[in-house]
């Protein structure tokens, strides 16, 4: 039984294998080669071109140096005042005018606002008139003294008398001082009573109007400077060796996108920021012309040494 099995068995091996020797026998078919993608449309062509040169572009924190440029520092900032004062009265009282609102420039020196000054005036008309009168108190007490020395000089008065008229013509003298310190106080609270400017500027913020009544060290008005003014932006760690004090800067801002605003380095911050790997750069701009104004974003452009 087990011969006959192998006997059939060889022979459907024998048949296959003359099958798959024939000509006729159907062939595997041959791999084809791969076809190229059909070309991109010219849209996405021209953001894959853009995609590549900004890749080219190193960014850190907003700074950013070109590979076709690296001589040249690009980076974002803003403008800040250097010197911003809060004017508040040196006295209490009720605001009686306001010179300025938001937004106005002013000068060093000029009045911001006025304080009502009615019973300022009033109380100096009351000083003068009690300085009017110790300084007559005065001038005869020492005419009397003038007299005294000359009778005691004779001994034609007691001694006491003379160290009592040496005396009043002492007190008059401290009462005319004292009234003269007294004009001199009213005189000052009345000047005081105009807050003026300590510097040349734009006025920020107005915090009170005419009516409110202030107390001593209550802020009115904020004035900030405007020339020169500063430009603070962000350099990546990389760069600390080739910018410093007294490099040159071109800023370009959007009030006035076809001009452009030259600046000079001041201070470059020698502390790197371990998130951003940046330090802080400031460059002074003169803004003569008060175009400029803090807060205001710009686009700084610096060479590189």
């Amino acid at each position: 039984m087990n011969r006959k099995v192998l006997i059939s068995i060889g022979i459907v091996a024998l048949a296959l294998a003359q099958v798959a020797c024939s000509p006729d026998a159907p062939q595997a078919a041959a791999p084809t080669a791969t076809q190229a993608p059909p070309p991109l449309p010219a849209e996405v062509q021209a953001v894959g071109t853009a995609m590549t040169a900004e890749a080219n572009t190193a960014t850190i924190a907003g700074a950013t140096s070109t590979a076709a440029d690296p001589t040249t520092l690009v980076s974002t900032g803003e403008f800040v005042s250097p010197v911003r004062s809060e004017l508040a009265p040196k006295i209490g009282g009720r605001v009686a005018r306001m010179h300025v609102e938001e937004g106005s420039v002013v000068r060093q020196g000029q009045p911001v606002l006025e304080l009502e000054t009615d019973y300022l005036r009033l109380g100096l008309q009351q000083a003068q008139a009690e300085l009017a009168r110790a300084t007559a108190a005065s001038n005869e007490a020492a005419r009397d003294l003038e007299r005294k020395k000359e009778l005691v000089a004779k001994n034609a008065i007691p001694r006491a008398t003379f160290d009592r008229s040496q005396a009043n013509a002492e007190g008059t003298q401290a009462s005319r001082a004292a009234a003269a310190a007294q004009v001199a106080l009213l005189r000052q609270q009345l000047a005081d009573s105009t807050v003026r400017s300590p510097i040349s500027g734009v006025v920020a913020q107005k915090r009170t109007d005419v009516g409110q009544r202030l107390g001593d060290g209550n802020v009115a008005v904020v004035v900030v400077q405007l020339s020169p003014l500063k430009l603070r932006f962000s350099v990546p760690e990389r760069y600390l060796g080739t910018i410093g004090r007294g490099d040159r800067v071109v800023a370009r801002v959007d009030p006035y996108p076809d001009q452009t605003f030259e600046g000079t380095i001041r201070t470059v911050g020698g502390v790197i920021d371990p998130a951003t790997r940046t330090m802080f750069a400031e460059a002074e701009f003169p803004n003569r012309d008060g175009r400029l104004r803090p807060g205001l974003f710009a686009r700084v452009e610096a060479k590189l040494n």
